[in-house]
């Protein structure tokens, strides 16, 4: 695992050397606190999600329902 400091308004690019494409920066855009707020910039093609979307996505799981709201139909 690769581990940096950035400031508010810095950014990390992946990838992009070499003759590699860039594919994806990452920006500090707020720090209040304990909590980073970061944008990630990628081309339209490229799917982002949380890690815990990700891990559902990747085992074929249906997301967690929010409280109190109704059943999904089974097909």
């Amino acid at each position: 695992m690769l581990v940096l400091s950035r400031r508010n308004r810095e950014s990390v690019v992946v990838g992009g050397s070499g003759g590699c494409e860039r594919l994806v920066t990452v920006t500090v855009l707020e720090i209040c606190g304990a909590r980073v707020k970061l944008g990630f910039e990628v081309n339209n093609d490229v799917p982002v999600h949380r890690s815990e979307v990700w891990e559902r996505i990747r085992t074929g799981r249906q997301p967690d329902r929010p409280r109190g709201s109704p059943a999904a139909p089974v097909a």
